[in-house]
Order: C-alpha cells, then structure tokens, then sequence
C-alpha cells in the first residue's frame, strides 16, 4: 500500500506492490478492455458511416528559355509546391467548386475535406479529396484539379499544370477502421480501469499489516494475533439463521 512518511510528509509507493496490484485485477481490466474493444468496432462498422477518399496528381515546373531542366528550375520548382498547396485551397478555388457542384457547404467544411500534400524531393502535388460517396469525392477531386490548375496559371505566370493521374473512383472506404477504432478504445479502457484502481489505492490508508502500524503510528507490534477465518464463517451463519428465524416468527 502508499505509505506517507510522518516526519518529512512524503508518500512512498512500493512499485512491485502496484504492479502486484494490477496483475490481481488484471481480468477485471481486460475485461472492461474488452468491452471497449467491441463496442468500438460495432460502431465503426455499424453506426458510423463510411467515408472514401479520391486523390488526383499534377505536376507543375517552370520553363525556362533553354530546352534543358536545370538544377536551379528543379529547386526553385520543389521551394514553390508550398505556394501551389496554398492556392489550391484557396477560397476562389474552394468556393468555384462548390457553386459548380452545387454543394450545401461552406468554405471551411469544403477545405476540412480537403488535403494538399507534396512527395519530398518531388514537384508533384497530390491533391486528396474526402466524401461519404466515392463517385461525389471522385467529381469534386477532378474539379478542383482542373479549377486550381487554370488559378495556379494566372496567379504564378505559369505556362501549363500537368496532370499525372486523374481522380481515382475509390472502391473501398478509407475509414473508419474497426480494427484501428477496436485497438485504441480496448487500450484506453484498460487505461481508464487501470487508473481508477491506482487510484484507489492511493487514497487507501487502512492499516493491514504490521509494518503500517510502524509507519503510520511509530509503533513496534508485539505480537500477532492470528484469525481463525473458519469461526468467522461460523459466527456469520449463526447471525444469518437467527436473522431468519426472527423474520418466520415475525411473518406467523
């Protein structure tokens, strides 16, 4: 158990007796762990809705008067994707795709969506749209390559954006995962379990064994007095069978 030292005020924990703790009620915590588990899972397979995703790439470079791709061009180029991923989600561009589409959102839930990621050491942007239906994040992915494309030329004096794949028609759902949802819920149960009992622990200050009387009340024992635990049982249903006999004579 803690004990607190009277002199400096201190709470000692004796980490092998937490860890014996804990293994004691280890099937209560991976019991609850479990029912966690389970309860997660069913509701990302069962409740909550699936959601796809659909991702398109472009390629973007700057030309330069001479035919060759020098080195310069290729940094400057991969120092740019970060000016290209700002006015892809730009609200001209967001707000365009969403009249075309005619979509009952506004920016900032478009762009919650939405996801601008660039490959390192590559001049390619990966652009990732998200929908509960595969076909609507497919279209939507593919206008905004094309709306983000026709910006990206005018505001940056580019001469052409080239596309690397089209949007894919996502055939399964990218989330949520059960397994993902089942394995995080099952350990933050056994989390949750194993802190209640750390913590009751730490507010137990009963005395049980010779050693809490030195510790708590400075006290050298003597001696000990062992319990018979089978008179105990035997007191205990002497009570329980006067008990009963009291509640018959009061029924007659």
């Amino acid at each position: 158990m803690n004990r607190r030292d009277g002199k400096n005020d201190v709470i000692e924990i004796d980490l092998l007796e937490i860890v014996m703790l804990l293994w004691h009620h280890a099937v209560l915590i991976i019991g609850v762990g479990m029912m966690f588990a389970i309860a997660a899972y069913a509701l990302a397979t069962y409740v909550i809705p699936p959601y796809y995703q659909s991702t398109t790439k472009i390629y973007i470079l700057n030309k330069t008067e001479t035919a060759a791709v020098t080195y310069s061009d290729t940094q400057l180029a991969t120092q740019l994707t970060k000016d290209y991923s700002e006015l892809i989600t730009s609200r001209y561009v967001i707000e365009q795709v969403i009249q075309e589409h005619n979509l009952e959102v506004d920016y900032d839930d478009m762009l919650e969506k939405i996801s601008v990621n660039t490959p390192t050491d590559t001049r390619i942007v990966e652009i990732t749209v998200e929908d509960n239906d595969p076909v609507v994040a497919m279209n939507i992915c593919n206008s905004i390559r094309e709306v983000a494309s026709e910006h990206i030329q005018n505001v940056m004096d580019i001469d052409a954006v080239n596309v690397v794949e089209t949007a894919n028609m996502p055939e399964e759902k990218a989330g949520p995962s059960g397994f993902k949802s089942a394995l995080i819920a099952g350990m933050a149960g056994c989390v949750l379990v194993a802190a209640g009992i750390f913590i009751r622990y730490m507010l137990n200050d009963s005395i049980r064994s010779s050693d809490d009387i030195e510790r708590y009340l400075e006290l050298s024992t003597l001696a000990l007095i062992p319990i018979d635990e089978s008179e105990l049982e035997e007191e205990s249903t002497k009570k329980k069978r006067k008990k009963r006999s009291r509640n018959a004579g009061s029924n007659t």
